[in-house]
C-alpha cells in the first residue's frame, strides 16, 4: 500500500499497490500491518456501504466524540466524490483546517482520517456509492457535526449539493 501524507496531520492517502497481469490486477486496500508499520493504530470491525441515487448529494461533516471516536477509512467503489477531512482536535498544528480530494472507483484510493477530525463528501456522479472501513460502532449519542458551509472553515467544496439532509443543513454555527 502507498501512504500519501496530506497538509491534515494523519490523515492520509491511501492508494493499493496494485499487481497486473493479462486479467486485470490485484491489490490489498487494507492491511492492518501496513497501518501499524507507520504508526497508525487502526483495526477495523465495522464496515459501512453509502449508496447515493443523484449527483450533487452531500453527506456530512461529520464525527464521533469519546468514548468511542471513530477512525475511517473511505474509499469511493463506485462513481465519483470529493471527500473531505476537518481537523477539530484543538491541540493539532491544522486545528479547523481542511483536506478535500477527489475519490474515485477506477483510482481505487481512499482517505485515511482519524478521530477528531469530522468527514463529508460531495457526490459528483450518479449511483455513487461509498465504502467506510470504521474503528468504533455508530452510537447516536456521541454522533456530532458541523455544518458544510460553516465560514469557520470555508470548505471550498467543487459544486453547490443539490442534495442534503435537514440535519446536516441545520448543524449551527461551530463554537470553539
Amino acid at each position: 500500500m502507498i501512504f500519501k501524507p496530506s497538509p491534515l496531520p494523519d490523515v492520509w492517502l491511501v492508494a493499493p499497490e496494485k499487481f497486473a497481469d493479462d486479467r486485470g490486477f490485484f491489490a490489498r486496500t487494507y492491511g492492518a500491518e501496513d497501518f501499524t508499520a507507520r504508526g497508525i493504530d487502526f483495526a477495523a470491525p465495522v464496515c459501512n456501504v453509502s449508496f447515493n441515487r443523484h449527483r450533487g448529494t452531500l453527506r456530512g461533516m461529520h464525527y464521533q466524540i469519546e468514548p468511542k471516536p471513530e477512525t475511517k477509512l473511505v474509499r469511493c467503489t463506485a462513481g465519483r466524490m470529493f471527500d473531505v477531512a476537518l481537523d477539530l482536535r484543538p491541540k493539532s498544528p491544522a486545528y479547523r483546517q481542511w483536506f478535500g480530494v477527489e475519490l474515485d472507483a477506477a483510482r481505487h484510493e481512499a482517505l485515511f482520517i482519524p478521530p477528531g477530525c469530522a468527514h463529508g463528501f460531495l457526490t459528483l456522479s450518479d449511483d455513487c456509492e461509498v465504502l467506510y472501513l470504521m474503528s468504533a460502532t455508530y452510537d447516536p449519542a456521541l454522533a456530532r457535526g458541523v455544518r458544510w458551509n460553516d465560514p469557520a472553515f470555508a470548505i471550498v467544496w467543487p459544486a453547490p449539493p443539490l442534495l442534503i439532509n435537514e440535519r446536516d443543513a441545520g448543524w449551527p454555527d461551530f463554537a470553539p
